[in-house]
Parts: C-alpha cells; structure tokens; sequence
C-alpha cells in the first residue's frame, strides 16, 4: 500500500512548484512559457520581442494588469503552502488508515488540480492580453515610422526653404554689392580716362627722351661688341688653362699611382701578416706567457710586428728528472694582429693594397693556417647582419666600389666582374653555380681565355657583374652554401676545399685613351694541419685522409712556387696545383701578394701553430721582383 502512494506524494509536490510558478508568473520576464504538467495540454507559444518599442508597450499592459485575486503573490524562493481543506487541518490519522489516508490525498489532489484549472485559465487570459499589446505596439510602431517619415519630409522642407532663401539672400546682396561696384567702376573710369589722357602726355614726352637715349645706346653697343670680342678671347685662354689644368691632375693621378705602387713595394711585394684569433666561449684559458706579442720599435703605440710562442715539451727532461724549461719560438712578420684585433683594424693595414688592383696590379691575399684558426672569419666574415664582423671580401668590395666612384670625377670608368669556385681534392668547383648546375664540378676546367692569351678562365664557372655591395652579399651567401665542408678531429665544420674569389677589375679614360685591368684575388685556403699516421682509419676517414693529402700537397706546392719566384728560377711549378695554375698571373714578379698566418691561442694546437708560423716566415723571407701594372 505505501509503494502505490508514494507515487501520488511524488505527484503532489510537483502540482505544487506548478502552483507556486503559475502564481508568480506575472513576475517572469514576457516569454516566459508555463511548464506542462502531465495529462494537459500545451498552451500556445508567447510570441518574440518585436522591438524597443514593442517590449515598452507589453511592459506598459503587464504593470496595469492586476494579479488574479485567487493567487496571492509569493516572494521568490519561497515554496506555496497547500490549500486547507475543510478551513482546518485534518487531525493526523492513524497509519493503519489507509484507506483514509488515500481519501485524503484524493480531495487534496482534487483541489490541486481545480486550482491548475484556475490558473491555466488565468494564463490564457493573460496571453490573449499580451497578444492584443503586441498587436497594439506594432500598429503604434508602423504610425510611429510613418509621422517619423512625415517628419523627416517636412524639415527636408523647410531646411530647402531655408537655404533657398538664404541663396536669394545671398543673391540680392551680390546684386546689391555689384550695383554698387559698377557704380564705383564708371567713376574710376572716367577718372581712369583723364589720368590716360595725362599720361599720353607724358608718354610723347618720354619717347621723344628714349630716341635721345636710344642713338646712345647705339654708340654704347659698338664698344660692348669690343668688349665681347675680348672676352670671347679669355674664355678661350681660360678653357686652355683648364685643358692644362686637367693634364695636370692626369698627371698627378698617374703620379700618385705610381708612388702608392712604390710605397708598396717599400713595405714588399709579398708580405705576411699574422692573426691570432680570440679564445672562444667553452675553450681552455691558455697560460699565461704562452703568446706575447713585444712592442715594436717606437714603444706600446708602435704596431706589433713579432710574436713569441712558448712550448712546453714533456717528452723532454734534463739528466737530474726534472721537466725541460719551456722553449721560446721567436717570429717576425709585417705586421701582427694580437686576439683583440677588429675586422676593421685589419682590412685599414690592407686597404692600399687592395686600391692597387684598380691601379691595374694583380693582387693576391690568402688566409693560410689550420683547422679553427679564424681563416673563413678573416675572409668572409661572421654572421650576417653584423657590421663589425664583415670580412676582408665584402669590406675590399666596399672600398673599391667607393674609391671606382671617386674616380669617375677625373673621367675613369670601372666595370667588375666576380667569380668564386673551390678546388677540392684538385677538382674545380663552381660556388655560385645554380639548379641543375650544383655538383657538376668535374665539367670546369682551367682555359687560357684565347690563343696567345695570358688570362686564364674556368669553364663554365659563371662570371657575375657586380656594382653594389648587395650583389656581393647575395654571391657570398650563395658560395657558402654550396662549399664543401665536413667536421674533423679539429673543427666542427671545416672547410675542406680552397675558396677563390676573382674579382676583374678593368678601368678606362675616355679622354686619355687609357685603360688598365687586373684581378683581385681573395683565398680561403683549407686547413693545414697534418697527417696522423697512427689515426686508425674506417670509411670516412679515409675520404677525409684523401681530402687532407690534396690540401698539404697543394699547399706545399704554394710554397714551392713562392721560392721559385724568389730565387728567380726559370721553371715555376704552376701546374703541380689546381690552386697555383690558376692564381699564376697573381704570383708572379707584376703582382702584389699578401699571405694572413691564422694561428689558434690554445696550448694544445701549439705543434700546427709553429708549423704555420715556420711557413709563413719562409714565405716572408721571399722577394719576388717590381709589380708592373697592366695598362695599355
């Protein structure tokens, strides 16, 4: 019996949150729907907010409208109490009346639903009401836009009224102003016409004076054709003054180049320079003393031209067991750069030389030195984006283009013309070759240009004209990604190829009918150091042993061909190398060589230091003969 009832109390207490809803549902916002109970049917839906304007008109009705007096309004929240039934509470009846109990609930369910009726029947009538408000607020809306329309066509009106009066206004002060202004005008034109009738007067009088000035100025005009004739004469001497002049200044020009090649011939037609690089983040600190860098002759203001190696060797001892004192290696060079040096304290020392290839002397500057000495950074610089770090290349490229613009003031014009290839394993490459071109290394060879010919070319190497330092950027990020590089024992990324940028320069004077032309040769040579004869050797290191037998043995060449132009022998070895066959017109007794000894300031690369720093002043102890420049 208690689980059929339960059903019914569950019943009960819904009909009752629906009573408390339906009472309070003058409060809900409109559009607010009555939920169903079971067994009713669905009352119509509200329909939606039309407007602003429509919702105030609700608004207005549902605040006019009373509440039903059957339903006294509840606060929110609080639960309506069930009906009394009777006017008294029924007294509790005992639990096993049942059957009372169901009679009970019965006549309360009754009255429950007699209420829903109520108010389902309050509701409708409260939704017709909103219907007929909304109906109203649409016919007031469509008025209300028709005056507003009304309106709006009624000051058009009036504004055109307005400002057609304002035009007439306007008008008839125009005429007005006018009426007067012509007035005024007759007036000064009849006034006008007397001081005409004065000035005639006066103006017979004054022609009658400019015939009396006239027949002087005729006279006058005799002596200036004399005076011009005279002058014609100096414009003439002044126009030979300044051919005079201008030969004077060719002179000089010729004069100046002929002292800078003199001043570099002074400081020698092959000369060495040596640059430690800095110690970088991670390295070893060397010791102290390990590199001195004495002062020269003038004192700590005076370049340093001498660097002192100090090599501690433990395989040697002295007869007590005690370890050898270190050995102090001793070199001289042209010119020292310590680990502090800037890129742009090293090209100032080179910038003269660099200015005589567009004088018309082949010039040749190398980056010599092992594996991690700095030779790349010297000659191509470091990241892109940062000036200070722009290498020997791009600043040499800069200079020439700046001084080529000087130049074309006194009638010189100059045209340049760059290549960059690499010799690997005695293989020419092509570094700006692109697309399908990339790899195809094997097809370029070193050619005379012509028969009888001195100059020599690479087949089927392009040769790029350049006049910006931005073509020049985009030709050296282009080389280096197509050159061969592999990572060594050494170095992480090391350049395993020599690197050769040409750079034909050819200048010409209209005027004079002189021309010269000469290459500017920039080399990064590969890394120096020497063969581990113990290294055990697998696939790839037997590809990088090959590699480093090609390098140490085009490198030997080059040394070997600067002692043969040294001694003045009549066979110079050019063809042993790649590298030397094709810079011998940049080697010879007409050109101007520098060499850049790279060396590393950690202790433990000390053995390939003196090893460079022994070639490099084998190679400055060389003197080839006087540059000649080629002008014809």
């Amino acid at each position: 019996m208690e689980d059929v009832l339960e059903p019914e109390k569950k019943r009960t207490r819904g009909l009752g949150t629906v009573t408390k809803f339906a009472i309070s549902h003058h409060r809900a916002p409109v559009g607010t729907t009555v939920p169903q109970t079971q067994g009713q049917a669905a009352a119509p839906k509200v329909p939606k907010k039309t407007g602003p304007r429509c919702s105030t008109a609700v608004a207005s009705v549902l605040k006019n409208q009373k509440a039903a007096p059957a339903a006294p309004a509840q606060k929110p929240g609080t639960t309506a109490a069930p009906p009394k039934l009777g006017g008294k509470k029924p007294s509790k009846r005992p639990g096993w009346d049942l059957k009372g109990q169901l009679s009970d609930l019965n006549a309360e369910l009754k009255c429950y639903r007699e209420r829903t009726q109520t108010l389902d029947q309050e509701n409708q009538q409260l939704r017709d009401q909103l219907r007929e408000a909304q109906q109203q607020a649409t016919a007031l809306g469509a008025e209300r836009r028709t005056l507003e329309g009304e309106l709006a066509r009624v000051r058009a009106q009036a504004e055109q009224g307005q400002q057609e009066l304002g035009n007439l206004s306007a008008r008839v002060l125009e005429l007005e102003e006018r009426l007067g202004t012509q007035e005024g005008l007759v007036q000064e034109l009849q006034k006008e016409q007397l001081g005409l009738q004065a000035e005639r007067r006066e103006l017979t009088t004054r022609l009658e004076e400019q015939e009396r000035r006239l027949q002087t100025s005729e006279a006058a005009l005799s002596g200036s054709q004399a005076e011009v004739a005279s002058l014609r004469q100096e414009a003439a001497a002044q126009a030979t003054l300044l051919a005079e002049r201008g030969e004077r200044l060719h002179g000089l020009e010729m004069e100046r180049r002929r002292l800078h090649n003199q001043l570099q011939e002074l400081k020698g037609n092959i000369r060495v320079f040596c640059r430690v690089r800095p110690v970088l983040p991670g390295e070893p600190t060397p010791p102290p003393g390990f590199l001195l860098f004495p002062s020269g002759p003038a004192g700590p203001s005076d370049p340093p031209t001498h660097v002192s190696v100090l090599r501690c060797d433990e395989r040697r001892g002295t007869l007590s067991g005690a370890p050898a004192p270190p050995t102090r290696h001793d070199f001289s060079f042209d010119r020292v750069f310590p680990p502090g040096s800037g890129q742009d304290e090293v090209f100032e020392e080179i910038a003269m030389l660099v200015q005589s290839a567009l004088d018309g002397y082949p010039v040749c500057i190398f980056a010599y030195g092992q594996t991690g000495s700095g030779k790349t950074f010297t000659m191509e610089g470091g990241p892109a984006g940062d000036p200070q770090a722009e290498g020997l290349i791009p600043r040499a490229l800069r200079h020439l283009f700046s001084i080529a613009q000087e130049l074309s003031g006194q009638g010189w014009t100059y045209s340049f013309v760059a290549s960059y290839v690499e010799i690997y394993n005695e293989t020419v490459r092509d570094l700006l070759a692109t697309g399908t071109r990339k790899g195809q290394g094997g097809e370029c060879e070193i050619r005379r240009a012509g028969p009888g010919s001195e100059e020599l070319t690479v087949t089927n190497a392009r040769y790029v004209p350049v006049s910006c330092e931005k073509e020049v950027e985009t030709l050296l990020l282009l080389a280096r990604q197509n050159r061969a590089v592999a990572r060594t024992a050494q170095n992480e990324r090391s350049s395993r190829s020599h690197s050769v940028f040409q750079l034909q320069i050819s200048g010409e004077h209209a005027g004079r009918g002189v021309q010269c032309a000469a290459p500017l040769n920039l080399v990064d040579l590969a890394g120096s150091e020497r063969l581990d004869p113990g290294l055990a050797l697998g696939p790839g290191e037997r590809e990088r042993l090959r590699e480093t037998q090609a390098i140490n043995s085009s490198l030997s060449t080059l040394g070997l061909v600067i002692m043969a132009l040294s001694n003045k022998e009549s066979h110079v070895p050019y063809r042993n190398s790649k590298l030397t066959y094709l810079l011998q017109n940049s080697l010879g007794g007409s050109a101007k060589m520098l060499m850049f000894v790279n060396i590393s300031p950690l202790e433990e690369n000390v053995s390939e230091s003196l090893n460079s720093l022994r070639f490099a002043s084998k190679v400055n102890q060389c003197v080839i003969g006087t540059a000649q420049a080629n002008r014809k």
